[in-house]
């Protein structure tokens, strides 16, 4: 009989790790209201950052219907994994972070600053972004796979990642910014780099 419920317990794990899972967080300007199938999201018009995480499962795709302030649209998560539904008036921008116990101090010589002054030039402008460069870009309005770990950590814009965080269960961490952010740290960099 234990032999029976081992094979079977089996099968049901198969079963459901088969099925295929997928995460949204969805990024928006004002509350996010959901109806009871998580596909039907209404945002207003705010200023204030809000986020909402979505599970579904299975692997087919999901289509999202969104009622904004400019309007209806439709946006589609295909395959399984981490994805983020950018819903805010700016661009989200993002990548990922290596933290551990190698990552000490750095000191930013001016062509340091120079150079992660370009990077991030690049980054708000869409410019030598992919998923092998683990970093990302999503327009307003779109949706963006980050990484096929459900599992992975994500912090979004206006959130710092804690100086206490531990990141030794979590396999995967990005941070995330829009770009206004990012312009704001820009300005801040040249002024240090002059």
């Amino acid at each position: 009989m234990r032999k029976l419920q081992f094979i079977f317990s089996l099968i049901i794990i198969a079963v459901l790790t088969s099925c295929g899972h997928k995460k949204i967080l969805v990024y928006a300007s004002s509350k996010i209201l959901l109806d009871g199938t998580q596909k039907n999201i209404t945002i207003s018009e705010g200023t204030t950052h809000n986020e909402q995480e979505l599970d579904f499962s299975g692997s087919g795709p999901v289509t999202i219907n969104v009622q904004s302030p400019s309007g209806k649209y439709t946006i589609e998560a295909t395959g399984e994994g981490l994805f983020i539904a950018n819903l805010q008036k700016d661009t989200v921008v993002g990548s990922y972070q290596h933290i551990g116990a190698d990552n000490g101090k750095v000191k930013y010589t001016p062509e340091l600053l120079a150079k992660a002054v370009d990077s991030l030039q690049q980054l708000i402008a869409g410019q030598n972004v992919s998923a092998a460069n683990k970093n990302y870009f999503i327009p307003s309005g779109k949706i963006g796979k980050v990484t096929d770990n459900i599992n992975a950590k994500i912090f979004g814009p206006y959130v710092t990642i804690p100086s206490g965080f531990d990141a030794s269960n979590i396999p995967e961490v990005y941070k995330f910014y829009t770009n206004n952010e990012v312009r704001e740290t820009i300005a801040k960099l040249s002024v240090i780099g002059k």
